[in-house]
Order: C-alpha cells, then sequence, then structure tokens
C-alpha cells in the first residue's frame, strides 16, 4: 500500500525476479514462482511449497468484513509476526512474516541477527524493528523503479490512486494462517488435513473465498508460491540418470534444467532494466528527434 508515510520504502512489483532476488540477498536458498492457477496439478509441480504470497486490491469497506467472516483472530499466535508500520513496506513484510515461521531456516547473517532481535517483540515493536532496518529497506528498493521527476510545488490536482496489498498464507502448527500487517494479529484459517493436498487445499477455499467477495470478473489479484529452488535436486538427479545411463529420463531433467535456467537469465536482465533509471536516454533520444 502506499501513501505519504513510507519513511523511504518505494512500491514493489508482484514479480517472481524480485522477489528471488530479494530472497537471495537475506541468504535464503528459496526461489518464488508465479502460480496462474490453485488447481492441483499446478500445485503439486511446485512442491514443496512453504507458503503463498497474495497480492489483491485492497478495499477499505470490506477489509474488517473479511477478518471476522472468513477466519478468527489468534491473539496467542506462537509464531513470529510483524506488523505493517509505514507504508509500501508490505512485500517485503510478506515474505519477512513468511520466512520468520519456517522451521529451522537457513538464511543469511543479517537476516538470522534481525531474528533473534526481534524475539519477544509485540507484533507492532516488531513491525517497527523490522522496517527501520536500514539494510533491508536498501535491498527492498534495490530494485524498484527509479525516478528523479518531482511534480511537488506544481499544485497538480491529486489522483486517488488504487492500493494494492501482499498477505502470506502459510501452515503452522497443523493450521493455515494469514499473516496480514495491516491487521493486529495473524488469522487462524483452520485445521488441514496432512494427507492429500494438505495445506494447500485448504489455503486454495480461503484464497478463493476472497476472490469470491469481489466482483465476478474482477483481475486485481496476483498468487506468488515461495518454494525451494529447483535446481540443485534437478541437477543431483540428472548426474544420477547419467550414471546410471537412462539417457531418456536425463534428457528430460536437462530440459528442465534449461527452462529454470532461461528463467533466471531472463530475471537477471529485467532486474538489471529495473536498477537503471532510463529517463536520461529518453531525453537524449527526444532532443535528437527534435
Amino acid at each position: 500500500m502506499s501513501d505519504e508515510d513510507s519513511s523511504g520504502w518505494e512500491l514493489t512489483e508482484s514479480d517472481p525476479g524480485v522477489f528471488t532476488e530479494l530472497l537471495k540477498t537475506l541468504g535464503v536458498p528459496y526461489i518464488v514462482d508465479d502460480l496462474y492457477s490453485l488447481d492441483s496439478e499446478a500445485l503439486a509441480a511446485l512442491k514443496p511449497l512453504h507458503a503463498l504470497i497474495f497480492l489483491f486490491k485492497w478495499l477499505p469497506s470490506s477489509a474488517s468484513e473479511h477478518s471476522t467472516t472468513a477466519g478468527q483472530y489468534d491473539t496467542d499466535f506462537p509464531g513470529f509476526f510483524a506488523q505493517q508500520t509505514v507504508n509500501n513496506a508490505c512485500a517485503t513484510l510478506a515474505v519477512i512474516n513468511a520466512l520468520g515461521n519456517i522451521p529451522s531456516l537457513p538464511s543469511g547473517t543479517q537476516l538470522t541477527e534481525l531474528m533473534s532481535f526481534t524475539t519477544g517483540m509485540d507484533p507492532q515493536t516488531c513491525g517497527m524493528a523490522v522496517t527501520s532496518a536500514d539494510w533491508l529497506r536498501e535491498a527492498h528498493n534495490a530494485l524498484s523503479p527509479p525516478s528523479f521527476i518531482s511534480l511537488d510545488g506544481l499544485d497538480l490536482p491529486k489522483k486517488t490512486e488504487d492500493a494494492y496489498h501482499f498477505v502470506v498464507y502459510i501452515p503452522i502448527m497443523g493450521s493455515v494462517y494469514e499473516l496480514d500487517g495491516l491487521k493486529p494479529s495473524p488469522v487462524r484459517h483452520g485445521a488441514y488435513d496432512a494427507s492429500g493436498e494438505g495445506w494447500l487445499g485448504k489455503a486454495r477455499e480461503v484464497i478463493e473465498h476472497r476472490i469470491s467477495t469481489y466482483p465476478t470478473g474482477a483481475l486485481e489479484f496476483s498468487l506468488l508460491a515461495l518454494r525451494d529452488d529447483p535446481l540443485p535436486a534437478l541437477k543431483t538427479q540428472l548426474e544420477h540418470l547419467e550414471q546410471t545411463g537412462n539417457q531418456s529420463e536425463a534428457s528430460q531433467v536437462f530440459v528442465k534444467i534449461n527452462n529454470e535456467n532461461s528463467k533466471r537469465e531472463r530475471w537477471a536482465f529485467e532486474n538489471s532494466l529495473r536498477r537503471h533509471n532510463h529517463i536520461g536516454l529518453v531525453h537524449a533520444l527526444l532532443v535528437g528527434l527534435a
């Protein structure tokens, strides 16, 4: 979400390459992938899945209604939860809230120290500590589109822009929880059956119910999957298949590895564009055309 009180945090795109780069900065061996469907086959292809990051158009009129009809506040939540105390930080805060509830998570020194520092804090103080971390804000802003154009002082009429918000759905202690930094506590959506689809089946019900509260055909949503990086396992599998002479399956795995590498190359290229300010180039082209 966005308004004037951003405390230096910039808006973030709902893009898997952006989130994966943030995870790399945090020293976490996970990636984020787009989810275009909630059917069981699409979810199974990305397992093991640790959390779902949901982007939606925030509507003030339905915020309180959703929290009471689709789940119950858990004021005694035993895990990690940080409230959002500044605007524009919801993307990174969603990631931190998810990572803080994954047991035995390997991470970088800075994230480990931050998690240790916030142990025992209430959600609001925890949120203030997280968003006050300069290194985290710099990592968040590193892939925000830069702009040196200011319209301040021109007395232009202010426009009301749509606000979008990130939340996390994650399994914790046998239940599916919604971690939303704008709410006072995590929302418990009930226990799930560990067999079959497990927590993902329950998460699908909750997300589909939430989408159904919007007008038919609304497209103001995006869903991302926080998952293990598949490359190490694929490379190990390929090596084993080649050693055993199973060339048919080895070829299939080789194609999967190439697809993953191509995806990383595309993310790297797009992120390099996000880091660069193109205003000077556009200005030079316009001057040349003039």
